[in-house]
C-alpha cells in the first residue's frame, strides 16, 4: 500500500466516527418539532396583508387561501365554524389585518395561518371595497332609474324591516299614527353583525313570497336603521341586500342611518329617506290634510254643478225666447198645401187631355189600311234586304278566303303574336263593351226612375192617397162639377183604396138664389182641400 492510499483510509476512518456521534430524527419528528416550535414562538399574531388566490370556502366549508405584499407570501385557511362568524368575508385584493395564529403543515413542509378574525386594514380600506362594490352594481343597471317603481299613493298595508326593539320602529309607528293610521307588520332583523345583511335580504324575499292567504302582502316596504358608523351599517352594504331590494316586486324605501349616512341600499332603493321618520312620512299622506282636499272639491263641485245648471238654464231660456210659435212655423207649409190643392183640379185636367191627345194620336196609326202599307213596306225591305244580304255574304266569304291565304302564308311566331295582340285587343274591346253597358243601364235606370217618380206624382192615384175621391157617372166618365149632376143620379166615388156607390139627393137649383153671404167651406181632418 502506497503513502497515499494509506492517508486516505485514515480520513475516511476519522469521518465515520464523527459522523456516529449526531443524533438522527425522522421526517415526521422533525416535522412536530417544526411545528411545536412556531406555535409557540407565534401563538397569536396580527398579519396584515393583501389577499391572494380566494375563491371563496371550499364544498367542506374551509377557505383557503394566501396572504401577500410586495416581498412575501403567507399561505392562510379560515376553518368552517369561525367563517360563518365574521362580520366582513375575505375578497380578491381586499388588504385586511388578520389575527390569529401561525402552524405548520406536514403534508406539505409549509407554514400557514390559522385566521381567528379577520378586519379590513383601516376605514380607507373599506372605502375602497365599498367603491369596488359599487361600481360592480352600477355596471348592472341595479342603480337605474328606470328599473325604480312608483311608490303606492296610500298603501294599505306597510311591511317594515328593522330592528324590533330600537327606537326606529317606535318612531315610524308614532308617525304613521300621527299621519294616516295604516296597518304595519314587522319583520324582526338584526341591524349591525355578521348576519345583518342575509337577514336584511332574507326579510326582504320573504316579504315577497306572501300570497295573502294566511298573511296580507304589504303594499310598501321600509328598511330602517338608525345611524351608526361604517363599520355599523356595513350590513346595508352587503350585496345580497343590493340584489334582494332589486329583484323586489313590492316598493322599498331606504331608512338606514341619518341623512349624511349613504349605504348601497340607498341607491338601489325606489326612494331614499333620510331617516326613518323621513320614510313614515313618504309612505302615507296626513289624513287631515286629505280631508280638507276632498272638502274643498267637493265644495268647488257643487258650485261648479250649480254655476253649470245656471248657464243651461238661462240658454234654454234664451232659446225659447227665440223659438217660433206653432203657427208661425206651419202657416207657410199649411199655404203651400192650400195652393197646391187649388192647383190640383186644373193640373189633373190638364194631365188628362194631354194622355187623351197623345192616345188619339198613337190610334191614328193603327188603322188597318195604315198597318197594311207598313207590313207591306217591311215586306219589300226584307226582300231587298235579303237580296243585298247573298251578295254581301258571298264578299264577306271571298275576303275570309283571302285573309285566310295570308294568314297560311306567315310564320307561326308570327301568327302567335297576332293572335295574342287581336285577343288582348278583344279583352280590351269587351271590357269596354262591359262598362258602356252597365253605365247605358245605370242611366236608363235612374232615367226609369224619374220618370216613374214623376208618374206617381201627376198620377191622381197619388191624390186620391191624401184624401181626395174620384167621382164617375154611370157611364164611368168623372164628374168635373157639380152642374153635372143631376138628382136621384147614380155616381160612383173612388178613393184610395176601394170605390163605392152612391146617390145625388139634391140636384143644381134651376133659379139662380140671392146672393148670400159665403161661408168658409169646412176643412177635413188634416188640413186637406176639397175638389166640391
Amino acid at each position: 500500500m502506497s503513502e497515499t492510499d494509506k492517508t486516505e483510509a485514515d480520513s475516511t476512518q476519522d469521518s465515520s466516527s464523527s459522523d456516529s456521534n449526531v443524533a438522527e430524527f425522522s421526517v415526521t419528528e422533525i416535522s412536530a418539532a417544526l411545528k411545536r416550535t412556531v406555535e409557540d414562538t407565534f401563538g397569536y399574531v396580527r398579519v396584515r396583508g393583501e389577499i391572494s388566490g380566494y375563491r371563496g370556502p371550499h364544498s367542506s366549508g374551509h377557505a383557503y387561501f394566501s396572504m401577500k405584499d410586495d416581498r412575501a407570501r403567507l399561505e392562510a385557511v379560515i376553518w368552517r365554524g369561525v367563517f360563518s362568524k365574521l362580520k366582513i368575508r375575505p375578497e380578491e385584493g381586499m388588504e385586511v389585518i388578520a389575527t390569529g395564529k401561525l402552524t405548520t403543515y406536514p403534508g406539505s413542509s409549509k407554514y400557514q395561518i390559522v385566521i381567528e378574525r379577520i378586519e379590513p386594514a383601516g376605514v380607507g380600506a373599506l372605502m375602497a371595497l365599498l367603491e369596488e362594490r359599487r361600481k360592480k352594481l352600477a355596471a348592472e343597471g341595479l342603480f337605474d332609474d328606470a328599473r325604480k317603481k312608483p311608490l303606492p299613493f296610500l298603501p294599505k298595508i306597510i311591511g317594515v324591516v328593522t330592528s324590533p326593539t330600537g327606537a326606529v320602529i317606535r318612531d315610524i309607528l308614532h308617525r304613521l299614527r300621527d299621519r294616516f293610521p295604516v296597518h304595519v307588520l314587522v319583520w324582526p332583523v338584526r341591524v349591525q353583525g355578521e348576519t345583518s345583511g342575509h337577514e336584511v335580504a332574507s326579510a326582504i324575499d320573504g316579504f315577497n313570497r306572501f300570497t295573502g292567504d294566511a298573511v296580507p302582502r304589504p303594499d310598501l316596504l321600509i328598511v330602517a336603521r338608525g345611524g351608526g358608523s361604517l363599520e355599523d351599517l356595513w350590513g346595508f352594504n352587503d350585496e345580497a341586500v343590493v340584489r334582494a331590494v332589486a329583484a323586489s316586486q313590492i316598493p322599498v324605501i331606504s331608512a338606514v342611518g341619518h341623512e349624511t349616512d349613504w349605504t348601497l341600499i340607498d341607491h338601489v332603493a325606489d326612494r331614499r329617506a333620510p331617516t326613518p321618520t323621513g320614510a313614515a312620512e313618504m309612505a302615507v299622506p296626513v289624513r287631515h290634510d286629505l280631508e280638507n282636499t276632498v272638502d274643498t272639491l267637493s265644495l268647488r263641485n257643487a258650485q261648479a254643478m250649480r254655476r253649470s245648471l245656471d248657464q243651461q238654464r238661462n240658454g234654454l231660456r234664451a232659446l225659447s225666447r227665440a223659438m217660433p210659435s206653432l203657427d208661425a212655423l206651419f202657416g207657410l207649409p199649411r199655404q203651400r198645401f192650400d195652393t197646391a190643392a187649388q192647383r190640383l183640379t186644373s193640373a189633373l185636367s190638364a194631365n188628362t187631355a194631354s194622355h187623351r191627345t197623345r192616345l188619339v194620336a198613337a190610334g191614328s196609326h193603327m188603322r188597318p189600311r195604315i198597318l197594311a202599307l207598313h207590313f207591306s213596306r217591311a215586306r219589300d225591305r226584307k226582300v231587298q234586304a235579303a237580296l243585298r244580304l247573298g251578295t254581301v255574304m258571298a264578299r264577306i266569304v271571298e275576303r275570309r278566303r283571302e285573309d285566310w291565304k295570308r294568314v297560311g302564308a306567315l310564320k307561326p311566331s308570327v301568327l302567335i303574336r297576332q293572335t295574342a295582340l287581336a285577343r288582348t285587343a278583344l279583352d280590351e274591346r269587351t271590357a269596354r263593351l262591359h262598362r258602356a253597358f252597365a253605365a247605358s243601364i245605370d242611366r236608363t235606370r235612374q232615367k226609369l226612375d224619374g220618370q216613374s217618380q214623376l208618374l206617381r206624382l201627376v198620377s191622381y192615384q197619388s191624390v186620391l192617397q191624401r184624401g181626395f175621391a174620384l167621382v164617375r157617372d154611370e157611364a164611368g166618365q168623372p164628374v168635373r162639377a157639380a152642374s153635372q149632376t143631376t138628382r136621384h143620379q147614380r155616381i160612383s166615388l173612388e178613393f184610395a183604396d176601394a170605390s163605392i156607390a152612391a146617390i145625388v139627393e139634391d140636384g143644381p137649383a134651376s133659379e139662380p138664389k140671392p146672393k148670400a153671404k159665403k161661408a168658409a167651406p169646412a176643412k177635413p181632418p188634416g188640413n186637406q182641400g176639397t175638389l166640391f
